[in-house]
């Protein structure tokens, strides 16, 4: 007789393997960033910077799936380590210019062995990764669709 309650096995739920995997790569990408001074969530900025540096806290943010709260303080840390500064634009005072420091900069070349030694880490050919790479990729776009459901009121 199938089990009615399958669907609500842990074991059965997409979500907490993804949210597993999530914590995985970000304790296996921790000991590669220590040695750059960097938390898993400043490398994502300054993955950001190196594609295309001077970029506003709101396009750094929406590239990264954040809001202001959350980036502003990863922001205001790297920018104490001395990988970035922050200024107003000049043209529209209300936003904020993140551009790399020589610091920040010089920290790129010493990033080039993290996914290296990431690929390396997982064992599996690049094809596979990709492949592995632009499914999840699918996932996010189909998450990204599904409505978001209303508050619901206190009782």
């Amino acid at each position: 007789m199938p089990d009615p309650f399958a669907s609500l096995r842990l074991g059965n739920q997409l979500c907490f393997a993804v949210y597993a995997a999530a914590h995985a790569f970000t304790a296996a990408y921790k000991p590669l960033l220590d040695k750059l001074g960097l938390t898993y969530p400043q490398y994502l900025v300054l993955l950001v910077l190196w594609e295309e540096d001077g970029l506003t806290v709101k396009a750094i943010g929406q590239r990264l799936h954040l809001d202001s709260g959350t980036l502003t303080p990863v922001l205001k840390r790297l920018e104490a380590a001395g990988f970035v500064r922050r200024r107003r634009d000049d043209q529209d005072e209300r936003q904020v210019r993140v551009t790399l420091t020589d610091k920040g900069r010089e920290t790129q070349t010493e990033a080039l062995e993290v996914p290296r030694a990431m690929v390396c880490a997982l064992g599996q050919s690049e094809p596979e990764l990709q492949a592995l790479k632009q499914s999840v990729d699918q996932l996010h776009a189909a998450l990204r669709t599904v409505p978001k459901a209303p508050p619901r009121k206190a009782a």
